[in-house]
């Protein structure tokens, strides 16, 4: 978090993928179990398992259980907040470091609804790993008795033919975005649902998470904006009893196929209804956290191709104010940590998306030293980047088009006013059209900061995030901004190419 380093998450993903998909077609294996245990290592198994559509199950390697100090739990993400309050003189220096000491106990992936728990709940929803094995802790018995189970389930899938594409259906995409609207689930989902879709040919947009959004109640009190972490959520019932919740009043679909063979439903018949009034980690129906989904897509002059919004734990809808513009996240941690931020500024955080990070960097540092600092009401924050599931307050993640191919986020100047608006799913620059029109015309495609390797090749092949930011999708919206024909000046052989290709919003997606 917060170096060089992290510009190799997201790339992780696909070379995840690609290797396993190298290994098992060029050896032509029989089946995949795959066991996975964080933030990128968990999609990029699934995506490979979609490409390669052989019998296959995932196996969680399980989340942390909580730090504890002073009678409260942490998380890895209490250190970075601390790192703030640290700055702002609201903690000292011993205090810090006994929250560095504490926070991470044991073995295990980052122990709130962050992205490892995000993704191994989706994954669960899906039907590709077993009933109530994405909330075990790593440390426990348990999962080593689900590792077997699970590996008993792979043999019957193999003489069965249960496939990975016989379960990867567009109803099982659908009930996994409910599950991670319910659990209040990381920002990240939306890139990695939507890149295992490409890779297992389901249509999937940022569309669909906005209607299942506005239908499905945030059902879970989970960190980073709740009280309690994985561990909680799996005494209370896990994904089961969640599940079970959104299937009774009409939010999932219950004849979806899972990897044990039997439906969705079927999965689920013996899970009780409502959860037990004895715990309140996961909220009966008629008490949501909160009546809508947390992760909206906003869109306008900001974000014509659409940007990731969390909003669960903000006190505000909406902001208006001056821009800080800061072209890294190293720098603009300075600005935060060095007090140069104001209540009622928008930190904008650009050149830090698939292309031109590349890499499109986790945000955790700028965005927990803004909370620590006491800002994250009434300070927003946007980025073409991306955030840790972490990250709570008023942000706005995977602003697409990014800066570096001429979105609009990299004609943004200092003390600008932006909105945003939760509310109106509104991410507004608020210029003239024609002076936007004239900084467009000025606008120069920024150096590629690597030319050689691995970052290389993901900046010249990756997607928007739009997409998914995959490196297997070739068409023109992965071009340049400039190099795009203008909106209402397409010939009618342009747009009728469009068509036959499917590069159109809304359209099929080709397949191979």
């Amino acid at each position: 978090m917060g170096t060089e380093g992290m510009k190799y998450s997201l790339v992780s993903r696909e070379v995840i993928a690609d290797s396993i998909e190298t290994v098992v077609n060029g050896q032509s294996l029989d089946a995949v179990l795959a066991i996975g245990g964080c933030d990128k290592n968990m999609p990029g198994c699934l995506m490979a398992i979609a490409r390669i559509n052989a019998p296959s199950i995932f196996i969680y390697g399980g989340t942390i259980k909580p730090g504890r100090l002073d009678g409260r739990d942490l998380t890895i993400v209490s250190v970075f907040e601390a790192v703030g309050e640290y700055a702002a003189h609201r903690i000292n220096k011993e205090q810090l470091e006994s929250v560095e000491r504490a926070a991470i106990p044991g073995p295990g992936s980052c122990g709130g609804m962050y992205t490892a728990n995000t993704m191994s709940a989706a994954i669960e929803a899906m039907g590709m790993s077993l009933p109530g094995s994405s909330t075990m802790a790593a440390e426990d018995a348990e999962i080593l008795d689900n590792a077997a189970r699970s590996a008993e389930a792979l043999v019957s899938a193999i003489r069965k033919r249960i496939l990975p594409r016989q379960i990867l259906t567009r109803k099982a995409f659908e009930n996994a975005v409910a599950v991670t609207m319910a659990t209040g689930g990381s920002t990240n989902a939306v890139l990695h649902l939507m890149a295992i879709a490409h890779a297992a040919k389901v249509r999937l947009t940022l569309d669909d998470f906005e209607r299942i959004r506005r239908r499905t109640p945030v059902l879970c009190d989970l960190k980073p904006s709740g009280r309690y972490v994985a561990t909680d959520l799996h005494r209370a019932g896990g994904i089961p009893q969640v599940m079970k919740m959104l299937l009774n009043h009409g939010l999932i679909h219950g004849d979806t196929l899972t990897i044990t063979g039997r439906t969705t439903s079927e999965n689920l018949k013996d899970v009780p209804a409502e959860p037990s009034p004895s715990q309140d980690v996961i909220r009966p129906w008629d008490n949501a956290m909160y009546p809508q989904g947390h992760l909206t897509i906003l869109r306008g002059n900001l974000a014509t191709q659409g940007a990731v919004a969390k909003i669960t734990g903000v006190k505000k809808s909406a902001i208006t104010g001056p821009a800080r513009v800061f072209e890294s996240e190293e720098l603009a941690l300075k600005g935060i940590i060095g007090d140069r931020i104001r209540p009622g500024d928008i930190v904008v955080i650009r050149n830090e998306g698939p292309k031109g990070g590349p890499g499109m960097r986790e945000m955790l540092s700028p965005t927990s030293a803004k909370i620590g600092k006491g800002l994250g009401d009434s300070v927003g924050l946007i980025t073409d980047g991306r955030f840790s599931g972490g990250t709570y307050g008023m942000v706005v993640g995977h602003v697409s088009p990014e800066a570096f191919v001429g979105g609009t986020l990299g004609l943004v100047k200092e003390g600008d006013s932006i909105t945003i608006n939760s509310r109106r799913r509104l991410l507004q620059l608020n210029i003239s059209a024609a002076e936007l029109k004239k900084r467009r015309a000025a606008w120069k495609t920024p150096k590629p900061r690597y030319t050689t390797g691995v970052l290389a090749k993901f900046a010249r092949l990756v997607s928007s995030a739009e997409f998914g930011a995959v490196t297997d999708r070739f068409d023109e919206r992965s071009a340049p901004v400039s190099a795009r024909p203008v909106r209402g000046t397409k010939t009618k052989a342009h747009r009728s190419k469009k068509r036959r290709t499917g590069a159109a919003v809304g359209s099929k997606r080709r397949t191979r």
